[in-house]
């Protein structure tokens, strides 16, 4: 299992760079951006890429729907990032018929983004399902440690009919971490539940209360403790959810950081 921090895509550069260069020295995998229609995530992880030349850098996720696989391909070549550290989370976004959208998808995805790690947005059983058998990865994303477990088996039987070896899966666990940490998470997943019908029916199966899927806790070994329990990832990304200040940040991914 490793360990990834995320952040909202926009980030200043000056928050940005030092803090790709502090999860670099906490002993963080990857440094991943989220992707939304107000900022590019791959420009985030450009300023990461910037700050530390070794590092893993992760999108999740860039929606099609939005943006096609020929303007990430011309992204990437604008900013110069190398495909060979890129993780690249795709999903469906507002797509009609999502799972049909990645699966016909996926060539142009291969023709125009030659070397870049391939990872599907998987909530339900037949996209885990097409994330192990096609894709080079599977990326979750607000799910409890039992749910994680049963998509991931999903994603396995996946790759077994096709007959590959699963491959990683990764995804978002939201932390937060301090006092107020309990309203920082109902914040954000309060935003996310009512996003569209597939996460509304995502929230409907996993039949948690409001504001209870993911971190909030007071302190760093409670954040350990909880982390810990995401089992069935092979990369955790801890979706840092504090100000966008190099002090919050770089603390939360202190809090958060592997052993």
């Amino acid at each position: 299992m490793s360990r990834g921090f995320g952040v909202a895509a926009g980030l200043d550069p000056e928050v940005a760079r030092p803090l790709a260069a502090r999860c670099a020295e906490l002993g963080y995998a990857s440094i991943w951006s989220n992707d939304h229609p107000g900022a590019k995530g791959l420009e985030t992880l450009a300023e990461f890429a910037a700050a530390v030349p070794g590092i893993d850098l992760g999108v999740a996720v860039i929606a099609l729907d939005r943006t096609p696989p020929e303007q990430i391909a011309a992204d990437l070549a604008r900013l110069g990032l190398d495909p060979a550290r890129l993780w690249l989370g795709v999903g469906a976004g507002f797509s009609e018929r999502p799972l049909t959208r990645m699966r016909e998808s996926l060539p142009e995805l291969r023709g125009k983004l030659p070397g870049v790690r391939l990872v599907l947005a998987a909530m339900g059983p037949r996209m885990c399902a097409l994330a192990g058998a096609e894709f080079d990865g599977a990326f979750f994303n607000w799910m409890t440690p039992e749910f994680a477990a049963r998509a991931r088996q999903q994603v396995e039987s996946g790759a077994r009919e096709a007959g590959r070896e699963t491959p990683p899966v990764c995804g978002y666990v939201r932390t937060a971490v301090g006092e107020d940490a309990a309203a920082r998470l109902a914040k954000e997943e309060s935003f996310y539940r009512d996003l569209h019908d597939g996460y509304r029916s995502h929230f409907a199966r996993l039949g948690e209360p409001e504001g209870t899927v993911g971190v909030a806790v007071a302190d760093r070994d409670a954040a350990q403790k909880a982390l810990a329990a995401q089992t069935a990832l092979d990369t955790i990304v801890v979706r840092g959810l504090a100000s966008a200040n190099i002090d919050a940040m770089g603390g939360l991914a202190s809090s958060a950081a592997p052993r």
